[in-house]
């Protein structure tokens, strides 16, 4: 029926005093997702993918479909 719908996905963590990894982009190096130890900058593709904000926004995005 053409409805618009939008999910918000939103990952809380810090920011690292370095940069640490070369995997992703943006602020991957220096972003550290609440109860973990690495950046997104560390983390494999995949590893990164299951908690992300993209990850999360299309799961609740799913749920709506």
């Amino acid at each position: 029926n053409k409805k618009i719908i939008s999910a918000l996905g939103r990952v809380n963590g810090t920011i690292s005093h370095k940069i640490l990894g070369k995997k992703g982009f943006g602020y991957d190096p220096i972003f550290i997702p609440k109860n973990k130890n690495l950046t997104f900058g560390q983390m494999s593709p995949k590893k990164k993918f299951k908690t992300d904000h993209r990850s999360i926004a299309f799961k609740k995005l799913k749920k709506k479909l």
